[in-house]
């Protein structure tokens, strides 16, 4: 039997199931990985916004990881929603045991509501505590520009912001574009070696809801199963652009993504 990749994905909570731990949790599944979780936070949310957070007690959080890691072990890990520099910083801690394994960080800050996800101490943690030795940041546009205080509205801003996160101390950078005006969304990973461009025709949706998470826990995937940072970067964009072309319109706001299409192919 095929021994599955193993992900920790450490993240907060989407009762609506399309971002978060939910989001994460379809798309590890999708690529035929073990997903485990470490939750940061609870969210009361649907597709129209965030009316309620709840954020886990730092220890919590931590032993969460720390319990994971010593039983099971993972062969990547993804971090999103943080909520705090508590959370943020114990989250940091834990994971100083974590050695040469990959680490995804999506650097969650905004809802797609806009509902405030992280405080600005946390957003300084996130910048002092994580983007050093991550292995793979993932920030949007409005992401990029708070932690480089680049402003970010052209291609070429989102590579000159990700060479700042490489001078933060970030491995590779996968810039995200789906903030950017145009036909075309672009996304852009920056390494110190080379700058590549994923570009996509932009669909014409409101099923958008998760995009960011799923596409980080999708690159961690990838890197759990000895894929090259380019492949799973590429295979990654190649399924989240599948995930919004089929998703299934459900609700009355931003609505979630189909992270099972490859089963729906298959049955």
């Amino acid at each position: 039997m095929l021994v599955p990749a193993r992900v920790l994905s450490i993240a907060g909570s989407d009762s609506g199931g399309g971002a978060g731990l939910q989001a994460d949790i379809k798309t590890l599944c999708a690529f035929g990985c073990y997903a485990m979780t470490a939750v940061t936070a609870v969210t009361v949310q649907d597709t129209t916004g965030v009316y309620g957070v709840a954020d886990i007690a730092p220890e919590i959080v931590a032993a969460q990881i720390t319990r994971v890691l010593n039983d099971i072990g993972a062969d990547a890990i993804k971090i999103g929603m943080l909520g705090s520099a508590e959370i943020t910083e114990a989250v940091a801690d834990a994971l100083q045991a974590r050695g040469s394994i990959p680490l995804v960080l999506d650097t969650v800050m905004i809802a797609k509501g806009g509902a405030a996800l992280i405080d600005e101490a946390g957003i300084a943690a996130m910048k002092s505590c994580l983007i050093a030795g991550a292995d793979l940041v993932t920030p949007n546009a409005p992401e990029a520009a708070r932690l480089t205080g680049i402003n970010v509205e052209t291609p070429d801003d989102l590579v000159h912001a990700g060479h700042a996160l490489l001078a933060l101390g970030a491995r590779a950078a996968l810039m995200k574009g789906g903030h950017l005006s145009g036909n075309m969304v672009t996304d852009i990973l920056v390494t110190p070696f080379d700058v590549q461009i994923f570009e996509a025709w932009r669909i014409d949706t409101r099923s958008t809801h998760g995009t960011g998470c799923t596409l980080a826990s999708a690159c961690a995937a990838g890197l759990a199963q000895g894929m090259q940072l380019h492949d799973a970067v590429a295979r990654a964009h190649r399924y989240v652009q599948e995930a919004i072309r089929t998703a299934p319109g459900f609700g009355h706001g931003n609505g979630p993504l189909n992270h099972l299409h490859g089963l729906s192919e298959k049955a």
